[in-house]
């Protein structure tokens, strides 16, 4: 016969690895649910704001491509005269539009500096990829007499929705 100490050694083993299996501690199903639920709505914040910033750096290529090819001609514009230069307002919408010499185009207009499409601008260009518009306007005599101010605007579309922006400079007879 086994002995009494013996018997109770085996039972509180017995109600131990009971106990045990009774305070196991775990996750329950819900709690894993809940779990992963806010998992996944992080996840899907993170993949946004990571679509946001491909397309804002695909728009900043684009500015930056775009202003590339037009200080490129800028330059080249740069280097040439001023009677090369007053020769590109063939249509005349930028020469002697200030008669009272005020400093304001006459005509309501900006001396034909806005003109961005190619039946109206002085000079029109596309790039060799066909992807932007280069639009150059001259004003003869604006702000003053011997200088003429040029206008490059460059446009392209983003996604279906026009950009565009544009680079002033001014060249003197002198």
């Amino acid at each position: 016969m086994p002995e009494y100490g013996a018997l109770m050694r085996e039972r509180m083993k017995r109600v131990t690895k009971m106990r045990r299996r009774k305070d196991e501690s775990g996750y329950t199903l819900m709690e894993v649910i809940v779990a992963v639920a806010v998992l996944t709505f992080g996840l899907l914040a993170v993949a946004s704001m990571q679509v946001s910033a491909i397309r804002g750096n695909s728009f900043a290529w684009d500015k930056t491509e775009a202003t590339n090819w037009a200080g490129d001609r800028i330059e080249k514009l740069m280097r040439s005269g001023y009677n090369d230069l007053l020769s590109l307002d063939a249509d005349g919408d930028g020469t002697d539009q200030d008669a009272d010499g005020d400093g304001a185009d006459d005509d309501g207009g900006n001396f034909g500096l806005d003109d961005d499409a190619a039946d109206t601008a002085d000079f029109h260009e596309a790039s060799p990829d066909g992807v932007y518009d280069l639009y150059m306007n001259v004003a003869v005599g604006h702000p003053r007499a011997d200088i003429l101010s040029v206008r490059v605007i460059i446009r392209w579309n983003d996604r279906g929705e026009a950009k565009r922006f544009f680079l002033d400079f001014i060249k003197s007879a002198v």
